[in-house]
């Protein structure tokens, strides 16, 4: 949040510890949820709200990934980082259920578009990670029919 509020953009975070939502509310929203075990916080009058980027890192509930691609907006970007398969080798988290399974977050948001995706090991601290950053498609242009402007350009850097 503190990132992202740096570069002028408004933010939301969601949390179940008291405390982290404490010290995150300096920088915008927040809100004190157990999105495992409760409803869905992220709601205005029963429908999702959308956002125009959603931003997950070092966490891992499945059931919600379908609710976190539907919360992106139209145009909108996912980035995604957690554990991943073989992080068991070098520390925690080691149970399966909070690893991903090589390739999972490429399947997981199938109608998105992926920009970018790593499956690999980094180190200080070691770890295995997945990343991903994908883009929700335009709702303005139903799929296979071009836009009369043109497309999107996500620039690639190694920066």
């Amino acid at each position: 949040m503190k990132h992202f509020a740096g570069l002028g953009h408004a933010v939301t975070g969601v949390d179940r510890s008291a405390q982290a939502v404490t010290v995150a509310s300096t920088w915008g929203e927040t809100l004190l949820a157990d999105i495992e075990s409760g409803p869905w916080p992220l709601t205005v009058a029963g429908e999702l709200r959308t956002f125009d980027a959603v931003v997950v890192t070092n966490y891992l509930w499945r059931p919600l990934f379908s609710v976190m691609a539907q919360s992106i907006a139209p145009g909108g970007v996912l980035i995604y980082e957690t554990f991943a398969r073989d992080n068991e080798t070098v520390g925690k988290p080691s149970r399966p259920d909070f690893l991903l399974e090589h390739g999972e977050l490429l399947r997981a948001f199938p109608l998105l578009r992926v920009i970018a995706y790593e499956d690999g090991f980094l180190d200080n601290p070691d770890r295995f990670v997945q990343r991903l950053v994908a883009v929700a498609p335009d709702s303005l242009h139903p799929p296979g029919v071009a836009p009369a402007h043109a497309p999107e350009r996500y620039l690639l850097s190694l920066k």
